[in-house]
């Protein structure tokens, strides 16, 4: 008795993001590696598109693939093969931008850190802290900076201490510095004053 194995050949059309060529020898052009939605796969190209392929096809560029798809029951594999390969319609369409996308970003949020611990608060951590917060109201960062309380950060005899967003540390800053430190971190004349000394 023997076993009759079949070659079923039908058409498909996929679409699937460019990851790589497949080459052999080094240097003959054999097919496509595409991310479709069932995951990755082969598409062998057909001769006449082997010659006519650009190598410099982006990787991520979405494909739209048309070819014969032939089902080898002995070895349970398919094979694809490429007839036409274009650009898919998704990646050629125009989309007009949502009105979302004309929003402002909202500004960069920055942290002031600031020891919470005993020490520093016995040593005007707590009128420091509330001076620091009106200074950052009155200039409207409120909502651009943010006060975060630490645990100790090992320097309890020079507190209290801060530490800015650019991590620049201040130990035994008085709540009547504040004003200064806001200014030199946070001004409109920072960037001004940094281009200047780097000019000089």
């Amino acid at each position: 008795m023997s076993v009759f194995y079949s070659n079923e050949v039908t058409e498909f059309c996929l679409e699937g993001r460019f990851l790589d060529f497949v080459i052999k020898d080094g240097y003959k052009l054999k097919g496509l590696l595409l991310a479709t939605a069932e995951g990755e796969c082969y598409v062998k190209l057909a001769k006449h598109l082997r010659v006519a392929f650009d190598l410099r096809l982006p990787r991520g560029t979405w494909l739209q693939v048309v070819g014969t798809k032939t089902y080898d029951s002995k070895n349970d594999q398919v094979m694809l093969k490429a007839e036409r390969v274009m650009a898919a319609s998704s990646q050629i369409e125009v989309v007009s931008p949502s009105p979302a996308a004309n929003k402002p970003k909202p500004a960069k949020t920055q942290t002031i850190l600031m020891c919470q611990k005993s020490d520093c608060m016995k040593r005007s951590g707590k009128a420091l802290c509330k001076v620091l917060e009106s200074e950052l109201s009155d200039r409207g960062l409120q909502d651009t900076v943010n006060i975060k309380g630490t645990g100790c950060m090992k320097n309890c005899k020079a507190g209290p201490n801060l530490v800015m967003p650019d991590k620049t540390r201040y130990t035994k800053v008085k709540p009547e510095q504040v004003s200064i430190l806001v200014d030199k971190h946070f001004g409109k004349d920072v960037e001004i004053e940094k281009r200047q000394f780097i000019e000089v």
